[in-house]
């Protein structure tokens, strides 16, 4: 059988798919190409001549035309670039399958205009549907900006030949009839080796990892306990790795500037002058470079994980599969992949029984070092080199769909 020609579009590289694109054209599973904007092609053209681009039509970044369908008009402007790109491909090369991130690659114009199979990964289909904190809710203009979200994710659920979503949780987000065509598979991710501590004399370490310090991460429920273990005077380390500005997957950024009318910089500001004990010992050294971050990761005894809501935490994923012992809800995703006490602790919304289940692990390292290797045994599964073979059975999924979708539409209609 010929190796199927795959397409990746999105317009940041490496972004969702790169190291999958990269991974399967080295492997020699598929004959892989990436497309993606003249700006990212540039930086990397180093990874080789499979990294293409495609020009969107338009400016995709900053303010659109018309605040409430601004991510429509940004998903066209992308979505006509990419299908130009496409069929000038498909001039010298035929395609099987591109595979689209569904707004940084938005497939939805090139429905019935090219001749592939086409695969769109959703995260999540609107913030309707995945939460945020009541405390810091959404405007009127957010609501209404946030419904075009969720009809342009719809759509692509209705009339992509498959759907990816990163976790069952996601999935639960979908309206049950559009469910049938949606496939779970996270991402494949490169964990390194386990973790490994200095050697020496350290204080114990309690940490909290995370892209973003936003609610939804629940970085606030983190904060909290930091301050009744801080007030109680626990003897430890503090830190909180992740960045406390730009975008976050809720509405407590622009709650702070609505509350504070720009005397406060951000939520993670905003947190720290409502809780001084925490803002007292919580070390908080933003974005780091990635070394330095993996190194601050192997100096952390125990991570809490307190999520709000999310759909496929990769944060989370990294701490497990390099071996950290982690303290997470018993609900969403991070149900999907800890089991309790056997690769990590999962426990209800109680800040007491958090606050006891943190004292018993400080005092018992053996307890933590066995989740420790139960977890990194558990990231092995979502190494790339692991997923690869799942993911070729959904591009040749989507392949067959499309053929008995074809084939449906050309037999003729009888009456009866």
């Amino acid at each position: 059988m010929p190796k199927p020609v795959i397409v990746f579009a999105g317009a940041v590289y490496p972004g969702q798919f790169g190291p999958l694109c990269d991974y399967l054209r080295k492997a020699g599973m598929a004959e892989t190409y990436f497309l993606t904007t003249p700006g990212h092609r540039q930086r990397h053209q180093d990874k080789g001549a499979h990294i293409l681009a495609f020009q969107p039509d338009g400016p995709i970044t900053g303010a659109q035309s018309y605040y409430y369908t601004a991510k429509l008009e940004r998903s066209a402007r992308i979505g006509r670039g990419l299908l130009l790109a496409l069929r000038e491909f498909q001039k010298s090369r035929p395609i099987d399958v591109v595979v689209a991130h569904s707004l940084w690659g938005a497939p939805h114009f090139l429905y019935d205009e090219i001749d592939a199979a086409i695969v769109s990964y959703v995260e999540f289909p609107s913030f309707h549907a995945h939460g945020w904190d009541p405390a810091y809710p959404p405007d009127l203009s957010q609501r209404m900006s946030d419904k075009n979200t969720e009809m342009l994710h719809f759509h692509q659920a209705l009339r992509s030949d498959l759907v990816i979503c990163p976790s069952h949780h996601a999935k639960t987000m979908f309206p049950p009839a559009l469910r049938g065509n949606i496939e779970v598979q996270l991402e494949g991710l490169d964990f390194g080796p386990a973790f490994a501590p200095p050697p020496g004399p350290r204080p114990f370490t309690i940490g909290f990892s995370a892209r973003d310090l936003s609610s939804a991460k629940g970085f606030d429920s983190f904060v909290r306990i930091v301050d009744r273990l801080a007030r109680e005077g626990f003897d430890a380390r503090f830190i909180a790795l992740g960045g406390a500005d730009g975008s976050t997957y809720g509405y407590e950024q622009q709650w702070v500037q609505r509350r504070y009318g720009g005397e406060v910089a951000d939520f993670c500001t905003h947190l720290m002058r409502e809780f001084p004990a925490a803002a007292a010992v919580l070390e908080r050294p933003g974005k780091l470079p990635y070394q330095d971050f993996v190194r601050e990761l192997s100096q952390i005894d125990l991570f809490l994980y307190p999520l709000r809501h999310g759909v496929a935490n990769w944060g989370l994923l990294e701490i497990l599969g390099r071996g950290g012992c982690v303290i997470a809800p018993d609900r969403g995703y991070p149900a999907e992949l800890i089991r309790d006490d056997v690769n990590g602790i999962l426990l209800p919304d109680d800040i007491g029984r958090w606050l006891d289940t943190i004292r018993a692990l400080r005092d018992d390292a053996a307890r933590r070092a066995r989740l420790g290797r139960a977890a990194r045994v558990l990231g092995q599964a979502h190494t790339l080199q692991s997923v690869a073979p799942r993911y070729m059975t959904l591009f040749r999924q989507a392949m067959d769909n499309r053929t008995r979708r074809l084939g449906a539409a050309s037999k003729p209609c009888v009456d009866g």
